[in-house]
């Protein structure tokens, strides 16, 4: 009798482990979007995933630490592009503002995926309440890190994610 109560709680609490996971899962994964981007063509979230690691980082022409994370965020893209690694910056500049992205861009010589949110929609489905802000995703689309705001440095913790995330610790 004691081995069946035994059977029937370790069953109990594996089920219960089982749909914990689960549930994390279903919350931590990142909800599927389409934005244009600089050549007015439309971009799926859910259609760039599986290659590696993505990082989305909602940024604005206007915003100052955002043009200098950029920056440092070019030069991990630049590295570990051919290791599956995907950036998209997301600007989220306005009707008023937005001619200025694609001069911008250019002007870096940036050849990562930008798309445009002009209205914020997508930001705020990720919490993005500041810019910059930025959101890791795994190969699976599952959000492994957030960060709001930059300063100098900080991209050395987005660094050794991505390392670990394509293997490379």
């Amino acid at each position: 009798m004691r081995k069946m109560i035994t059977v029937i709680l370790i069953l109990i609490f594996y089920i219960a482990l089982s749909a914990q996971q689960e549930a994390g899962q279903d919350i931590k994964k990142a909800q599927n979007f389409i934005l244009e981007d600089l050549d007015g063509e439309f971009v799926e979230l859910y259609e760039i995933t599986g290659d590696g690691p993505i990082l989305l980082s909602f940024w604005a022409t206007w915003c100052k630490p955002c043009v200098e994370e950029m920056k440092e965020l070019n030069k991990i893209y630049e590295e570990y592009k051919s290791e599956g690694f995907n950036l998209v910056a997301i600007s989220i500049d306005s009707e008023k503002s937005v001619s200025k992205v694609k001069p911008f861009i250019k002007s870096k010589n940036y050849d990562f995926i930008v798309l445009l949110d002009t209205n914020s929609e997508v930001a705020r489905t990720f919490y993005a309440q500041a810019v910059p802000y930025s959101v890791l995703l795994d190969e699976n689309g599952s959000i492994v890190y957030s960060h709001m705001g930059y300063k100098k440095g900080d991209e050395k913790e987005i660094l050794n994610l991505i390392k670990s995330l394509i293997g490379k610790s």
